[in-house]
Order: C-alpha cells, then structure tokens, then sequence
C-alpha cells in the first residue's frame, strides 16, 4: 500500500479536520514520501531518537500520536530538536504525520483502548463530539471490584513507574463505574464526575486538580501521559498490519521522559 492510499484510509477513520483549533494533526513534515510504498514505525512522540530508528530501520513514514510541530516556529536553527527532525526528513525521505485529537475521539482510539484494557462494559464517550464520538470512556466494571483490585489491574494492565490516586480510607470499597481518558485529561473531571463514575483514570493531575476530584466524590488516578497513551499505538500498528503493509513497527525508542527517584 502506498503512504497516500494509508494516509487517505486513516483520514477517513479519523477525520483530522475534528481536531481541536489549537492542535496540529495531519502531516508534520511530508518530503515527498506519497507514492513510495509504506514501511511504518508508529509513536507516541516523535522524537531525535524515533527518527534515528526510523533510519536503521529503512522506514519512510513515522506515525504519531503526539505533534512534532505544535505551534508554528519562528525560525529553524542547527542544534534545535525540530530543525534537525526536519533536516533528517527530508534528507533521509521519512514522512512524520500526527493524528492526535482527532484520534483520540474515534472508536478503537486511545480513550476506547483504554476501555477495553479496563473491560468496561457499555463505554460511552465522557464528552460527546458527534454521533457515538468523543472525548474519554465511562463504563462498567462486570464484575465489580474493589478500589485495591482496580488499582491492581491498572499496575498490571499499564505498568506505570508509578500510580497517584486521591487518599481514600477504604481501598476495599466497590467500584463499578470508571471512566478513563488517555493522556492529559485533567480539565474533564467535571465532566466525568457528572457521568456518575467512581473513578476517574487519566494522567497530568496536578495537586489541587485532586482536590477538585475529592471535592467531586470521584477518587482521580494519575497512571502517567506515557502509560495511558502508549497501549493506543499499539493498537494501531495491529490494525495497520490489518492492511497488509510491506513493514510496520511499533518503535523501541518512544520515551516516558520521567525518572522516578525510588
């Protein structure tokens, strides 16, 4: 299959005209890759590291989930992270293409992977975009388990460096209704407080952030951006290998970017 013809088959799926005004789906940099047939490595983040792999590897197009470009820049220097991207595009013919809020939305996007790793059941978006879209899942647990349990599944499920979650005096109290959104979900806690959900699971949280979670009676998770983003990459290499590709890869160079001190 040729970049144009995957391209065109993914926009259909995931319309990159439903992202949000200031983000930046669609292609990053496209060197003249179109016609040539596709070799791709999915990522998370498009990063120096990704794009050295993307050489090793013979790859001509490298599809993230994160911007490489979010805002325009001012200029494009030798050293900066985003020059030297672009310099190595075009010299090396890699194609770099984002499908960010856009896919977040989408069914099998990074808010239903997140569902189905949980085993929700009847997940429905937390905020509505269109007709059966939108931003985050609330669902069922069936059966239910306990706050400990949950915990546990996440840990085991994500592997997180580490879990953050709202204090709680009863680890053993029943949860059956969790939502979840992937990624930097912070400013929907309102959102899934009204959806009636005991837990809310998503990443960035800052201190007072849980506090408006406390104050909402939704016990708020944080399993890290890297954690809650990454299994959707996953799922989109399986379903590129579904088009039968020459070569795609889920990429071994996509970072976390954070340490935790033990």
């Amino acid at each position: 299959m040729k970049i144009v013809d995957l391209i065109a088959w993914f926009e259909e799926w995931a319309n990159p005209a439903w992202c949000e005004s200031w983000d930046n789906c669609g292609w990053q940099i496209e060197p003249g890759v179109l016609e040539k047939k596709a070799r791709v490595l999915v990522c998370l983040t498009p990063t120096l590291a990704v794009m050295q792999e993307a050489m090793a590897l013979n790859a001509n197009l490298i599809f993230a989930h994160h911007p490489l470009i979010f805002s325009p820049p001012k200029s494009l220097r030798s050293g900066e992270a985003i020059a030297e991207m672009a310099r190595l595009a075009f010299i090396h013919n890699i194609g770099i293409y984002s499908a960010h809020t856009n896919f977040d939305q989408v069914q099998d996007g990074t808010a239903d992977v997140l569902a189905q790793i949980l085993d929700l059941k009847e997940a429905a978006p937390i905020v509505a975009t269109q007709a059966g879209l939108g931003y985050g899942r609330v669902g069922l647990l069936e059966p239910p388990l306990s706050l400990q349990e949950l915990l546990s599944k996440i840990q085991a499920k994500l592997a997180p460096p580490r879990l953050i979650f709202s204090p709680t005096a009863d680890l053993e109290q029943t949860i059956s209704r969790v939502a979840v959104l992937g990624g930097s979900g912070a400013s929907f806690i309102s959102a899934a407080a009204k959806t009636s959900a005991q837990v809310y699971l998503t990443a960035d949280c800052k201190f007072h952030q849980f506090q408006e979670g406390r104050d909402h009676g939704l016990v708020l998770i944080d399993a890290g951006h890297y954690a809650t983003e990454r299994p959707a990459c996953h799922g989109l290499v399986q379903r590129f290998m579904s088009l039968n590709l020459d070569w795609v890869k889920l990429s071994d160079e996509d970072e976390d970017f954070r340490y935790f001190w033990a």
